[in-house]
């Protein structure tokens, strides 16, 4: 890859980067689009994509912690039975075509109820632990099919039924997404016994992106706003996988 091809990736790894760790996400789904753009193999998508996740995730669960959003009772009924299930759905290699487009259009409708008629913030109720445990697992899997970390999923799931506040689900998004990918990543790398090395850039664009971005969303930034940037984040998502 020729220095300026790379230099425009690694400038679209920034960008994907700071939007997505604004909201409590990593930013997978994005990196997925700029790889496929630039024509990486397949092989090497799916994997680096997670190796990015795993990097920004760290930096922003710490980001929202740090701040006092992070909510641990909410977070661990999702989380635990998320983690294996997002190793089986990394190891799985099926043809999902039909699968990311009933997905992507659940994305967009998502993200347009979020940026038109964004849901009004109130007295949260964390849904019972058993819901929790089943929701927690079935998006662990779609983690580990889709190459991301669940959190496009979670974070509107959380906001629409009322079970957290815009910056609490944003919080336990970030960790979710980074136990998930680091178990998609542990799957992939055992069904293809392959770990990308990819350049250097990327990796710095990524940790600066997603150090401004999270700290903007954890602290400086209106549950007004995160709403309409985590309508633009599921907008992009949604278009990736129904045109790829």
């Amino acid at each position: 890859m020729s220095i300026e091809l790379l230099s425009v990736m690694t400038a679209a790894v920034l960008v994907v980067a700071l939007l997505y760790s604004s909201v409590g996400h990593a930013g997978a789904s994005g990196y997925i689009a700029v790889m496929s753009l630039f024509s990486l193999a397949p092989t090497e998508i799916r994997p680096s994509a997670l190796l990015l996740n795993i990097l920004v995730a760290s930096i922003t669960s710490w980001q929202f912690w740090r701040a006092g959003h992070f909510r641990w009772a909410l977070f661990w009924p999702f989380a635990l039975p998320a983690v294996p299930m997002a190793f089986v759905g990394g190891y799985i290699s099926l043809p999902t075509h039909v699968f990311q487009n009933a997905v992507g259009v659940i994305l967009l409708l998502s993200a347009l109820q979020l940026i038109v008629r964004p849901a009004q913030e109130g007295e949260p109720r964390a849904p019972s632990k058993a819901v929790a445990l089943g929701t927690g697992a079935g998006l662990g899997l779609l983690a580990g099919l889709t190459g991301t970390g669940g959190g496009i999923f979670l974070t509107p799931l959380l906001i629409f039924t009322r079970w957290a506040k815009t910056a609490s689900a944003s919080a336990v998004s970030a960790p979710f997404i980074l136990l998930n990918s680091i178990a998609a990543l542990s799957g992939n790398v055992a069904a293809t016994k392959y770990l990308p090395s990819f350049a250097l850039p990327l990796l710095v664009a990524a940790v600066i992106g997603g150090t401004i971005g999270s700290h903007f969303g954890s602290r400086r930034l209106s549950p007004w706003v995160v709403k309409r940037l985590l309508g633009l984040v599921l907008a992009i998502a949604g278009a990736k996988l129904l045109l790829t």
